[in-house]
Protein backbone atom coordinates (compact mmCIF):
# COMPACT_ATOMS: atom_id res chain seq x y z
CA UNK A 1 0.00 0.00 0.00
CA UNK A 2 1.23 3.35 -0.86
CA UNK A 3 2.06 6.50 1.78
CA UNK A 4 -0.31 8.16 -0.08
CA UNK A 5 -2.90 5.39 0.40
CA UNK A 6 -2.15 5.02 4.06
CA UNK A 7 -2.34 8.82 4.79
CA UNK A 8 -5.37 9.42 3.51
CA UNK A 9 -6.51 5.70 5.44
CA UNK A 10 -5.18 7.46 8.79
CA UNK A 11 -6.78 10.61 8.44
CA UNK A 12 -10.32 9.24 7.22
CA UNK A 13 -10.08 7.15 10.73
CA UNK A 14 -8.61 10.15 12.75
CA UNK A 15 -12.28 11.54 10.81
CA UNK A 16 -14.74 8.92 11.39
CA UNK A 17 -13.60 8.96 15.37
CA UNK A 18 -14.15 12.58 16.04
CA UNK A 19 -17.59 12.31 13.93
CA UNK A 20 -18.83 9.36 16.17
CA UNK A 21 -17.69 11.77 19.50
CA UNK A 22 -20.27 13.04 21.39
CA UNK A 23 -18.37 16.52 22.07
CA UNK A 24 -15.46 17.80 20.24
CA UNK A 25 -13.44 19.36 23.02
CA UNK A 26 -10.19 20.03 23.53
CA UNK A 27 -8.75 16.54 24.10
CA UNK A 28 -10.43 15.25 20.82
CA UNK A 29 -9.02 18.23 18.89
CA UNK A 30 -5.31 17.24 20.23
CA UNK A 31 -6.03 13.46 19.53
CA UNK A 32 -6.88 14.81 15.68
CA UNK A 33 -3.62 16.72 15.81
CA UNK A 34 -1.56 13.78 17.00
CA UNK A 35 -3.29 11.75 14.02
CA UNK A 36 -1.93 14.37 11.36
CA UNK A 37 1.68 14.14 12.83
CA UNK A 38 2.10 10.63 12.75
CA UNK A 39 -0.14 10.59 8.98
CA UNK A 40 2.53 12.87 7.86
CA UNK A 41 5.51 11.84 9.15
CA UNK A 42 4.59 8.06 7.90
CA UNK A 43 4.28 9.75 4.04
CA UNK A 44 7.92 11.13 4.58
CA UNK A 45 6.62 14.76 4.67
CA UNK A 46 9.34 17.32 6.34
CA UNK A 47 9.48 17.70 10.44
CA UNK A 48 9.42 21.28 9.89
CA UNK A 49 6.17 21.41 7.61
CA UNK A 50 4.15 19.00 10.04
CA UNK A 51 4.85 20.63 12.66
CA UNK A 52 4.20 23.63 11.27
CA UNK A 53 0.39 22.27 9.70
CA UNK A 54 -0.41 20.40 12.66
CA UNK A 55 0.38 23.41 14.92
CA UNK A 56 -1.93 25.55 12.60
CA UNK A 57 -4.63 23.23 13.09
CA UNK A 58 -4.82 23.22 16.75
CA UNK A 59 -4.82 26.87 17.04
CA UNK A 60 -7.25 28.00 14.86
CA UNK A 61 -9.84 24.52 15.88
CA UNK A 62 -8.98 25.66 19.98
CA UNK A 63 -9.03 29.76 19.46
CA UNK A 64 -11.00 30.72 16.40
CA UNK A 65 -14.47 32.17 17.47
CA UNK A 66 -17.11 29.32 16.08
CA UNK A 67 -19.81 30.95 13.28
CA UNK A 68 -23.27 31.32 14.49
CA UNK A 69 -25.34 27.52 13.96
CA UNK A 70 -21.78 26.06 13.25
CA UNK A 71 -20.54 22.97 15.43
CA UNK A 72 -16.95 22.88 16.82
CA UNK A 73 -16.54 18.97 14.81
CA UNK A 74 -17.69 21.12 11.56
CA UNK A 75 -15.65 23.95 12.13
CA UNK A 76 -12.63 21.64 12.91
CA UNK A 77 -13.29 19.45 9.51
CA UNK A 78 -12.87 23.00 7.67
CA UNK A 79 -9.76 23.83 9.43
CA UNK A 80 -8.38 20.48 8.82
CA UNK A 81 -9.03 20.37 4.99
CA UNK A 82 -8.06 24.52 4.56
CA UNK A 83 -4.76 23.63 6.24
CA UNK A 84 -4.01 20.45 4.44
CA UNK A 85 -4.99 22.75 0.87
CA UNK A 86 -3.09 25.39 1.94
CA UNK A 87 -0.31 22.78 2.44
CA UNK A 88 -0.69 21.10 -1.05
CA UNK A 89 -0.45 24.70 -2.72
CA UNK A 90 -4.34 25.39 -2.73
CA UNK A 91 -4.73 26.64 -6.15
CA UNK A 92 -3.97 24.19 -9.28
CA UNK A 93 -1.63 24.94 -11.82
CA UNK A 94 -3.31 27.44 -14.58
CA UNK A 95 -3.50 25.37 -18.38
CA UNK A 96 -1.53 26.89 -21.32
CA UNK A 97 -2.92 24.40 -23.48
CA UNK A 98 -5.58 26.42 -25.61
CA UNK A 99 -7.50 25.43 -28.66
CA UNK A 100 -7.39 27.23 -31.93
CA UNK A 101 -3.08 27.06 -32.03
CA UNK A 102 -0.22 25.00 -31.99
CA UNK A 103 0.31 23.83 -28.20
CA UNK A 104 4.42 23.10 -27.49
CA UNK A 105 5.35 21.82 -24.50
CA UNK A 106 8.50 19.97 -23.83
CA UNK A 107 9.13 17.48 -20.70
CA UNK A 108 12.66 17.44 -18.84
CA UNK A 109 13.67 15.32 -16.36
CA UNK A 110 16.40 13.14 -14.44
CA UNK A 111 16.97 9.43 -16.07
CA UNK A 112 14.29 7.08 -14.57
CA UNK A 113 11.98 9.39 -13.73
CA UNK A 114 9.37 8.01 -16.07
CA UNK A 115 9.26 10.95 -18.50
CA UNK A 116 8.97 8.94 -21.35
CA UNK A 117 5.97 6.86 -20.16
CA UNK A 118 4.56 10.72 -18.53
CA UNK A 119 5.32 12.05 -22.80
CA UNK A 120 2.66 9.54 -23.87
CA UNK A 121 0.13 10.06 -20.49
CA UNK A 122 0.16 13.91 -20.65
CA UNK A 123 0.09 12.88 -24.60
CA UNK A 124 -3.51 10.58 -24.17
CA UNK A 125 -4.69 13.40 -21.39
CA UNK A 126 -5.20 15.63 -24.02
CA UNK A 127 -6.27 12.96 -26.52
CA UNK A 128 -9.29 12.58 -24.45
CA UNK A 129 -10.65 15.88 -23.98
CA UNK A 130 -10.21 16.06 -28.00
CA UNK A 131 -7.25 17.41 -29.07
CA UNK A 132 -5.19 16.13 -31.67
CA UNK A 133 -1.91 15.15 -30.39
CA UNK A 134 1.50 14.30 -31.53
CA UNK A 135 4.64 13.48 -29.68
CA UNK A 136 8.64 14.24 -30.92
CA UNK A 137 10.98 12.09 -29.35
CA UNK A 138 14.45 14.40 -29.09
CA UNK A 139 16.04 11.88 -26.87
CA UNK A 140 19.54 10.66 -28.58
CA UNK A 141 20.99 9.75 -25.44
CA UNK A 142 19.26 6.70 -24.64
CA UNK A 143 19.72 3.23 -26.56
CA UNK A 144 16.26 2.85 -27.59
CA UNK A 145 14.36 5.61 -26.49
CA UNK A 146 12.41 6.45 -30.32
CA UNK A 147 11.40 2.47 -29.96
CA UNK A 148 9.82 2.95 -26.30
CA UNK A 149 8.09 6.10 -27.08
CA UNK A 150 6.55 4.48 -30.78
CA UNK A 151 5.25 1.18 -28.79
CA UNK A 152 3.87 3.29 -25.88
CA UNK A 153 1.88 6.14 -28.13
CA UNK A 154 0.98 3.46 -30.51
CA UNK A 155 -1.69 1.54 -28.45
CA UNK A 156 -3.31 4.85 -27.97
CA UNK A 157 -2.85 5.42 -31.53
CA UNK A 158 -0.74 8.40 -30.98
CA UNK A 159 1.76 9.44 -33.77
CA UNK A 160 5.60 9.69 -33.03
CA UNK A 161 8.32 11.43 -34.93
CA UNK A 162 12.32 10.58 -34.73
CA UNK A 163 15.31 9.94 -36.35
CA UNK A 164 17.01 7.26 -35.39
CA UNK A 165 20.63 8.01 -37.29
CA UNK A 166 20.12 11.62 -36.28
CA UNK A 167 22.06 13.26 -33.11
CA UNK A 168 21.58 16.82 -33.23
CA UNK A 169 18.58 16.92 -31.05
CA UNK A 170 17.53 21.38 -32.36
CA UNK A 171 17.47 19.36 -35.83
CA UNK A 172 15.05 16.87 -34.83
CA UNK A 173 13.09 18.54 -32.45
CA UNK A 174 12.59 21.58 -35.30
CA UNK A 175 11.78 18.99 -37.77
CA UNK A 176 9.06 17.19 -35.87
CA UNK A 177 7.68 20.64 -35.12
CA UNK A 178 7.42 20.76 -39.25
CA UNK A 179 6.05 17.53 -39.51
CA UNK A 180 2.98 18.52 -36.79
CA UNK A 181 2.11 21.52 -36.48
CA UNK A 182 -0.40 21.88 -39.37
CA UNK A 183 -2.70 19.34 -38.31
CA UNK A 184 -2.16 18.79 -34.52
CA UNK A 185 -3.16 20.85 -31.33
CA UNK A 186 -0.39 20.10 -29.29
CA UNK A 187 3.37 18.52 -30.11
CA UNK A 188 5.06 17.78 -27.03
CA UNK A 189 8.85 17.10 -27.23
CA UNK A 190 10.32 14.61 -24.90
CA UNK A 191 14.13 15.20 -24.05
CA UNK A 192 16.70 12.83 -23.03
CA UNK A 193 17.30 12.84 -19.25
CA UNK A 194 20.09 13.52 -17.10
CA UNK A 195 21.55 11.18 -14.95
CA UNK A 196 21.77 12.97 -11.08
CA UNK A 197 22.76 16.20 -12.43
CA UNK A 198 20.57 18.54 -12.22
CA UNK A 199 22.91 21.33 -13.94
CA UNK A 200 23.30 19.40 -17.60
CA UNK A 201 19.50 19.12 -16.95
CA UNK A 202 18.98 22.93 -16.89
CA UNK A 203 21.66 23.85 -19.48
CA UNK A 204 19.88 21.56 -22.18
CA UNK A 205 16.45 22.55 -21.48
CA UNK A 206 17.21 26.28 -21.95
CA UNK A 207 19.09 25.87 -24.76
CA UNK A 208 16.60 23.45 -26.64
CA UNK A 209 13.47 26.00 -25.34
CA UNK A 210 15.39 29.43 -26.72
CA UNK A 211 14.89 26.86 -30.08
CA UNK A 212 11.48 25.61 -29.86
CA UNK A 213 9.68 27.90 -28.25
CA UNK A 214 7.49 25.74 -25.98
CA UNK A 215 4.21 27.11 -24.72
CA UNK A 216 4.91 25.28 -21.35
CA UNK A 217 7.95 23.28 -19.83
CA UNK A 218 7.15 20.49 -18.01
CA UNK A 219 9.76 18.73 -15.01
CA UNK A 220 8.87 15.22 -14.60
CA UNK A 221 10.16 13.90 -10.95
CA UNK A 222 9.95 10.74 -9.83
CA UNK A 223 7.19 10.88 -6.43
CA UNK A 224 9.37 7.59 -4.86
CA UNK A 225 12.83 10.25 -4.05
CA UNK A 226 10.54 11.69 -1.47
CA UNK A 227 12.01 14.82 0.11
CA UNK A 228 15.01 15.36 -2.44
CA UNK A 229 12.38 16.33 -4.82
CA UNK A 230 12.72 19.68 -3.53
CA UNK A 231 16.51 20.28 -5.17
CA UNK A 232 15.15 19.38 -8.44
CA UNK A 233 12.16 21.37 -8.40
CA UNK A 234 13.76 24.40 -6.93
CA UNK A 235 16.57 24.50 -9.98
CA UNK A 236 13.94 23.91 -12.31
CA UNK A 237 11.82 26.75 -10.80
CA UNK A 238 14.34 29.45 -11.01
CA UNK A 239 15.23 28.01 -14.72
CA UNK A 240 12.07 29.12 -16.02
CA UNK A 241 8.92 31.43 -15.65
CA UNK A 242 6.46 28.82 -17.29
CA UNK A 243 7.02 25.32 -15.63
CA UNK A 244 5.06 22.95 -13.95
CA UNK A 245 5.61 19.70 -12.50
CA UNK A 246 4.68 16.14 -13.43
CA UNK A 247 4.86 14.32 -9.99
CA UNK A 248 4.98 10.17 -11.04
CA UNK A 249 4.63 6.70 -9.60
CA UNK A 250 2.70 7.73 -6.81
CA UNK A 251 0.44 4.78 -6.79
CA UNK A 252 3.16 2.99 -5.07
CA UNK A 253 5.51 5.74 -3.54
CA UNK A 254 6.10 4.82 -0.03
CA UNK A 255 7.53 8.82 -0.19
CA UNK A 256 4.66 10.21 -2.24
CA UNK A 257 3.54 12.71 0.72
CA UNK A 258 7.09 14.00 0.97
CA UNK A 259 7.84 14.54 -2.81
CA UNK A 260 4.37 16.59 -2.95
CA UNK A 261 5.18 18.47 0.43
CA UNK A 262 8.91 18.99 -1.46
CA UNK A 263 7.82 20.41 -4.51
CA UNK A 264 4.88 22.77 -3.60
CA UNK A 265 7.78 24.08 -0.77
CA UNK A 266 9.20 25.44 -3.77
CA UNK A 267 6.68 27.72 -5.07
CA UNK A 268 6.63 25.05 -8.21
CA UNK A 269 3.27 24.11 -9.79
CA UNK A 270 2.19 20.60 -10.14
CA UNK A 271 0.17 20.27 -12.71
CA UNK A 272 -0.24 16.17 -13.10
CA UNK A 273 0.46 13.17 -10.94
CA UNK A 274 0.78 9.89 -12.12
CA UNK A 275 -1.59 7.21 -9.74
CA UNK A 276 -0.57 3.91 -12.00
CA UNK A 277 1.16 2.48 -14.79
CA UNK A 278 -1.65 2.34 -17.31
CA UNK A 279 -1.29 5.30 -20.03
CA UNK A 280 -4.33 6.64 -18.27
CA UNK A 281 -3.46 6.76 -15.09
CA UNK A 282 -2.79 10.53 -14.73
CA UNK A 283 -4.63 13.20 -13.59
CA UNK A 284 -4.82 16.99 -13.17
CA UNK A 285 -3.46 17.75 -9.58
CA UNK A 286 -5.96 19.66 -7.77
CA UNK A 287 -4.99 20.38 -4.12
CA UNK A 288 -9.10 20.86 -2.54
CA UNK A 289 -9.97 17.49 -4.35
CA UNK A 290 -6.89 15.89 -3.46
CA UNK A 291 -7.71 16.63 0.44
CA UNK A 292 -11.53 16.02 0.23
CA UNK A 293 -10.25 12.25 -1.12
CA UNK A 294 -7.56 11.62 1.11
CA UNK A 295 -9.78 12.68 3.95
CA UNK A 296 -12.40 10.14 2.53
CA UNK A 297 -14.87 13.13 2.26
CA UNK A 298 -16.50 13.23 -0.93
CA UNK A 299 -19.17 16.00 0.38
CA UNK A 300 -16.70 17.98 2.04
CA UNK A 301 -17.36 20.84 -0.20
CA UNK A 302 -20.68 21.40 0.94
CA UNK A 303 -19.32 21.00 4.41
CA UNK A 304 -16.88 23.95 3.53
CA UNK A 305 -19.40 26.21 1.87
CA UNK A 306 -21.57 25.70 5.02
CA UNK A 307 -19.15 26.79 7.51
CA UNK A 308 -17.92 29.74 4.73
CA UNK A 309 -21.61 31.26 4.50
CA UNK A 310 -22.00 31.32 8.05
CA UNK A 311 -18.69 32.75 8.95
CA UNK A 312 -20.14 35.90 6.84
CA UNK A 313 -21.02 38.56 8.86
CA UNK A 314 -24.36 41.04 8.68
CA UNK A 315 -23.47 44.65 9.34
CA UNK A 316 -26.02 45.44 12.77
CA UNK A 317 -27.82 48.46 10.94
CA UNK A 318 -28.86 46.14 8.21
CA UNK A 319 -29.78 43.03 10.31
CA UNK A 320 -31.93 45.68 11.74
CA UNK A 321 -33.73 47.12 8.71
CA UNK A 322 -34.34 43.67 7.68
CA UNK A 323 -36.02 42.54 10.55
CA UNK A 324 -38.22 45.76 11.11
CA UNK A 325 -38.76 45.29 7.51
CA UNK A 326 -37.19 48.50 6.02
CA UNK A 327 -35.71 46.79 3.14
CA UNK A 328 -35.79 47.65 -0.25
CA UNK A 329 -35.01 44.57 -3.55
Amino acid sequence: MSSLENLGRTLSEALKKLLKLPVVDEKAVKELVKELQRALLQADVNVSLVLQVSKNVEERALKEELPPGISRREHLIKVLYEELTKFLGEEPAKTTVQPGRTNIIMLVGIQGSGKTTGTVKIARYYQKRGLKTGIVCADTFRPGAFEQLKQLADRVGIPVYGEVDETNVERIALNGLSEFKEEHDVILIDTAGRHKNEKDLIDEMQMLARKVNPNEIVLVIDGTIGQQAMIQAKAFNEATPIGSIFVTKLDGSARGGGALSAVVATGAKIKFVGTGEKIDDIEQFVPADFVGRLLGMGDIKGLIEKVREAEIQVPEQRARAFIEGKFTL
